[in-house]
């Protein structure tokens, strides 16, 4: 054992656990779990599900399964086709933690669906609720699109997963604009590059798709503009993705932290920002209060990171084999120990919906 080290609750804004459509990927007791595993205390799951969460009635649909099986928070983000489904805003105002939108396709979005031209995400920006955050798959040009619809609109809007030097150049002039905006990058975009490809095969399949080494040095070079780390935590099975159409997304609840306490170890970043991008910017992001009994230990001990140990259903890393520094050994939770060296604690169902 090393040092061990004491962190705030972690929160994700960024994840998607399947549930309860596709529970042999993840569901929300296996997903939770990874969570505390990972040193997350609260997780938000992303609406992009088999079923598209933009009605009542769906969200509903997940909020239900969850209530029995999570071991952490959560909170659950909704979305919208286009101005015509923005009816049902006023219906999950006290439901959701906020709005994704996908203006280019995605996990369960092969068809195009309308958000791609200004008006129509204009339109919807101005229907959403001005204190709940609205988050965009960005990716390519999208963030130009994205972020017209910030100047027009002046609503507070994250952009997830950036993963090049042309996606974020837009969001730092932006900022340097004064706009309200803010950006994730996911630890796959920051510690794997096109060049592991060859190597993962479809196991390296994620969108945005992994980038040459020059975009991954821009973002580590501009890590200060980057507001979040979010895993974007996306499991498939192996089957799935040694299918003939692999499915995109990796898991990532698991890994995270290993992963950035290695890069503060090489002097990539320091624990401030550590803690600025994985608590204080994502519970300010979504309007959370973080608990002051609420903390995580890790043992600063080397190790590697191993697809037996993990607990989500996917049961494999993008990252299996590589040395790392941190392992999160012991989560407590409102002043309640929910994890200890290995094994969950909490009950299912004992952990809260958060909107």
């Amino acid at each position: 054992m090393g040092k061990i080290i004491t962190l705030p609750g972690l929160i994700d804004p960024h994840v998607h656990l399947r549930d309860p459509w596709q529970l042999q990927k993840e569901d929300f007791l296996s997903g939770t779990s990874a969570a505390l595993a990972g040193g997350y205390v609260a997780v938000m799951d992303m609406p992009n599900n088999q079923e598209h969460i933009v009605s009542q009635v769906l969200l509903d649909k997940k909020i239900t399964s969850a209530r029995s099986k999570i071991v952490c928070d959560i909170g659950f983000h909704f979305s919208a086709l286009s101005s015509d489904t923005v009816g049902e805003f006023a219906k999950v105002k006290d439901k959701a933690i906020g709005l994704k939108l996908f203006i280019t396709t995605t996990t369960n979005m092969d068809r195009q669906r309308g958000l791609n031209n200004i008006d129509e995400l204009e339109a919807v920006f101005k229907a959403w609720f001005e204190d709940k955050p609205i988050l965009l798959h960005a990716e390519d040009e999208t963030v130009k699109l994205g972020i017209e619809a910030v100047r027009r609109t002046g609503r507070r809007t994250h952009f997830c997963h950036i993963s090049s030097e042309e996606e974020l150049t837009p969001i730092l002039r932006a900022k340097d604009e004064g706009l309200p905006v803010s950006c994730g990058a996911t630890p796959h975009h920051l510690f794997l590059s096109a060049a592991d490809l060859e190597r993962l095969g479809p196991y390296g399949l994620v969108k945005p798709n992994l980038k040459p080494k020059r975009d991954q040095r821009f973002l580590w070079d501009h890590l200060d503009a980057i507001d979040i780390v979010e895993s974007d935590h996306a499991p498939h099975t192996r089957a799935e993705k040694e299918s003939a159409n692999p499915p995109f997304g990796v898991p990532g609840l698991e890994t995270t932290v290993p992963l950035m306490l290695t890069a503060e170890a090489e002097g990539k970043l320091t624990r401030a920002q550590l803690i600025e991008k994985l608590h204080a910017n994502p519970a300010r992001l979504l309007g959370l209060v973080p608990d002051e009994a609420t903390h995580i230990e890790v043992d600063m001990a080397g190790r590697e990171i191993k697809n037996e140990e993990l607990f989500t259903k996917a049961g494999w890393s993008p990252f299996a084999g590589r040395r790392v520094v941190g392992k999160v050994i012991r989560v407590v939770l409102r002043g309640e120990k929910v994890y200890d060296n290995g094994r969950v604690l909490a009950q299912p169902g004992s952990g809260r919906i958060l909107s």
